[in-house]
């Protein structure tokens, strides 16, 4: 436990109205605020049915009050919650309540932070608790919670145990001089690191893959006008986000819907079709389109299968980002009666559909799934893209550390950097300044 800190309170559900609202205090000798608002003592962990009273005796609400003892909560800290009828107005009743008898609003965070610094959660769990929030699948929601339960930080701290194992082995080795080392030591010294460099590449690989659970991946439509994109739009989100039209430059903005497939969300971007044109409006939305090109994860240039590709399509072409991965889509097959099918040619791939059908988006679904490189594994969790920056330096250092097996003191120098790389994720080493950025995204009840 740190030292004693003042008592912070916030709403803890979220705005708007509901049939039930919560209130939480955290911090220390809450006997007196339990008191002064319920009229009783409470008991640990005992459900209490009362009235809410504010500074003249006048009920607020009626509802249920909860009363949680040091370090058994949340946060590690005497905590209280009051839940009652879920009205903007009645919850800000009772919370000014709470601030007139010397609570202050918590911070966005503040009752996670706490849980962190009295050691009740770890940085990768309690990012988890914001990760669980705001899960849009439920694929996202199992790995936020795996998380939260410490599964990721298990294998974090498999690892840095792994590599402290090694690093005294090497400098137990560093102290002989180099003739009289023996082959087995060296062997052993090699096989170890071997052993972790591979159990990092499998952290790796789940760590991204809760990362595209929780970033998702931006795909964007494009192509001229009239070819379908605002109908494939539709027919992957399932609702009519887009209009569809036969004249030439209905879509005249970028407009974004988030999908999901698999569990795995996806950002579809449906863009202005790319032409040359007067109207002023037209030309802001292709402008919008051409920008949005260079931030896509995958680009999808619609064709219309009964013309297939035209000038115009091969000078929308030189306009894409080399390095993006792409699909064509020949769409319109239910007008030209060909099958739907996959093609990949000179490493490009080819997807003939109807989106006015349907026929076909199956094989499109699973092509997206692979070119954002999702693959469905067992034991994924959730992480954030500076625990994949974290693992990927980590990986280095050991890719460093396998290059200096012959020079030890620098070979030692690189595992010692990797084992710091992998507790950031954890947060045994952390700076305030990154635990400030982690926290004050969290919504204010947490």
């Amino acid at each position: 436990m740190l030292p004693k800190s003042d008592n912070i309170a916030a709403i803890a559900t979220a705005p708007g109205r509901g049939g039930i609202g919560v209130v939480r205090i955290s911090g220390s000798n809450l006997d007196d605020t339990a008191l002064n608002i319920c009229g009783t003592l409470l008991s640990p962990r005992k459900v209490v049915y009362t009235s809410f009273r504010d500074g003249d005796g006048e009920v607020i609400d009626q509802g249920i009050a909860l009363f949680f003892p040091a370090p058994h909560s949340y946060t590690g800290e005497d905590i209280l919650e009051l839940q009652g009828h879920g009205g903007p107005a009645v919850l800000h009743l009772l919370l000014q309540r709470c601030l007139d008898l010397g609570a202050r609003l918590a911070l966005p965070g503040e009752f996670t932070q706490r849980a962190y610094l009295n050691d009740k959660l770890d940085l990768a769990q309690a990012e988890s608790v914001a990760d669980l929030i705001d899960a849009t699948t439920s694929q996202a929601a199992r790995s936020a919670m795996r998380s939260l339960l410490g599964e990721f930080s298990r294998v974090i701290h498999q690892l840095v145990s792994d590599l402290i194992d090694l690093r005294m082995l090497v400098e137990a080795m560093l102290d002989f001089p180099e003739e009289e080392l023996d082959t087995p030591d060296i062997e052993r010294r090699d096989a170890k690191l071997v052993s972790i460099r591979k159990k990092l590449l499998i952290t790796l690989q789940l760590a991204q893959q809760g990362s595209l659970l929780r970033e998702g991946a931006h795909v964007v439509l494009i192509g001229q006008p009239n070819v379908g994109k605002s109908s494939l739009l539709n027919l992957l989100s399932g609702e009519e986000v887009a209009l569809v039209s036969d004249v030439p430059g209905t879509t005249r903005d970028v407009i974004r819907q988030s999908i999901q497939i698999s569990g795995v969300p996806l950002h579809i971007i449906d863009t202005a079709g790319l032409r040359e044109v007067q109207d002023t409006v037209e030309k802001m939305g292709i402008a919008r389109t051409r920008s949005t090109i260079q931030k896509a994860d995958v680009i999808l240039l619609m064709l219309d299968a009964g013309q297939g590709m035209q000038e115009e399509d091969r000078k929308i072409l030189a306009e894409l980002p080399a390095s993006t991965p792409r699909v064509y889509i020949f769409n319109k097959i239910d007008l030209t009666n060909e099958a739907a099918r996959l093609e990949s040619l000179g490493g490009e791939d080819y997807i003939y559909l109807s989106a006015k059908t349907g026929i076909g988006i199956d094989l499109l679904q699973k092509k997206l799934l692979s070119l954002i490189g999702w693959h469905q594994e067992a034991g994924v969790f959730m992480a954030r893209e500076r625990h994949v920056r974290a693992l990927l330096q980590a990986q280095q250092h050991l890719d460093n550390a396998s290059l200096e097996s012959a020079r030890a003191e620098l070979f030692a120098e690189e595992l010692r950097l990797a084992q710091e790389v992998l507790n950031t994720i954890t947060g045994e080493f952390s700076s305030d300044d990154l635990l400030g950025e982690i926290f004050s995204r969290f919504c204010i009840g947490k």
